[in-house]
């Protein structure tokens, strides 16, 4: 399943969620830059996160930034190949732009980052000795798409779906985000999914649940002292 967009309109213009995706093309841009190699992988362990290295179980290369925990919010900039960029991409247009109207922009941005480090957190739970990079946006778009599930569940989604034949149908959010966390705790408990952070996934979702939850419950406050 793809989606193509929503019916949630937006009352602010998306800058912070604008600038992300800026912020990603750029970082991309100058990957492709590197040519591949020995270059690309060079910038893979430097910027990417880890999680043997935090665990103290391998010894940090001497040329990775330091201190190592900041690779938590460089590898979020970090994409393996152009399918993975425009998907992520995507996915934080169409729902990152109702969540940075929810929560105001300079919280959406800190929203965003902290999802993004709690997701790499689960994955060192996950597997605390790996030796393999975690890099991409997903973990922190997933808590994105976990506050709309929560703040939106039936906002109507156009979603490309192929199966036989491709067409395109409208599911509400809490459906297609459903389905989609679904497959990541399936993926992630029978390793359906070799060499994607699917652990990191179902972090960051949830933990854009409970952001959202907690929100929605402050705003409803201070309305009621408002009365």
């Amino acid at each position: 399943m793809l989606p193509i967009r929503d019916d949630t309109p937006s009352h602010t213009f998306p800058l912070v969620t604008f600038l992300l995706i800026l912020a990603n093309g750029l970082v991309w841009l100058w990957e492709v830059s590197l040519g591949g190699g020995a270059a690309l992988n060079h910038f893979y362990y430097q910027f990417g996160f880890v999680p043997g290295v935090l665990t103290g179980v391998y010894k940090a290369p001497s040329w990775a930034i330091a201190p190592y925990f900041l690779t938590t919010l460089t590898s979020m900039f970090i994409h393996g190949s152009w399918g993975h960029i425009l998907g992520n991409m995507l996915f934080l247009w169409i729902f990152g732009n109702n969540i940075e109207d929810h929560l105001g922009h300079s919280k959406y941005l800190l929203f965003y980052l902290a999802g993004g480090v709690v997701a790499a957190i689960v994955q060192l739970l996950s597997g605390p000795t790996s030796q393999v990079p975690t890099i991409g946006a997903s973990g922190a778009i997933a808590a994105v798409m976990g506050a709309y599930f929560f703040l939106y569940p039936k906002a109507k989604i156009q979603t490309l779906v192929f199966f036989i034949f491709i067409t395109i149908v409208r599911l509400p959010a809490w459906i297609f985000l459903g389905i989609w966390f679904v497959m990541q705790l399936f993926e992630g408990t029978f390793g359906a999914a070799q060499g994607v952070a699917v652990w990191a996934h179902v972090g960051g979702f949830l933990f854009g649940v409970v952001i959202a939850w907690i929100s929605s419950r402050r705003g409803r406050t201070r309305t009621e002292y408002a009365v």
